[in-house]
């Protein structure tokens, strides 16, 4: 709930006011770091990355114009995994860029790439942390929505658009069992 007045700010009038993107595109999303990003160590909190990652695939989403797809379609995206390196700190009233683009697919799972950018003292971009997300499409009715149907609501893949298969072999080695399978917290 912390993110929702940066989320609704970025849905409602930031990223309505930008060119339009194409699916496979790179959405760059302008942010600064707040007070409240903050940690004990006075940079942004390893937690608040996630949280701003969120609020620029939104963006990217909008932007698209695939809201209106999911709206008409009863789907909403959920994440399924994520992971994220550090390079470099964002301090307090840094600005920064996300940078997030749609990898590809599996045979369950959309992949994206978001990248935290900085300028660097020459002009050249910099990355400050990078993360890797798979997610996936629920139906509000419930379920899930299989990619090939996500895919096709995509207008399908464009030539040359595949995961790294670094990317992959992470997704398959983090998942989870399925939500109906039995999960046991057992410590060995």
């Amino acid at each position: 709930m912390h993110m929702i007045f940066r989320t609704l700010l970025h849905i409602l009038f930031l990223s309505r006011r930008k060119p339009d993107l194409a699916m496979f595109d790179v959405a760059r999303t302008r942010f600064v770091t707040l007070p409240t990003d903050q940690d004990i160590n006075r940079h942004m909190n390893n937690g608040v990355y996630f949280s701003i990652m969120d609020v620029a695939r939104m963006d990217l989403i909008v932007r698209t114009g695939y809201f209106a797809t999911m709206r008409e379609r009863g789907w909403y995206p959920v994440v399924v995994s994520e992971t994220i390196s550090f390079r470099k700190s964002l301090s307090l009233w840094q600005r920064f860029t996300i940078e997030s683009r749609i990898l590809g697919v599996d045979d369950k799972a959309f992949y994206m790439e978001q990248r935290f950018v900085r300028r660097g003292a020459d002009g050249t971009p910099e990355i400050y942390a990078k993360a890797f997300v798979r997610g996936r499409m629920l139906r509000k009715a419930g379920g899930t929505v299989p990619i090939e149907e996500v895919v096709e609501s995509m207008g399908g893949l464009p030539e040359g658009v595949a995961v790294p298969e670094r990317v992959l072999e992470w997704g398959q080695a983090v998942a989870l069992p399925a939500t109906r399978a039995d999960a046991p917290s057992i410590w060995e």
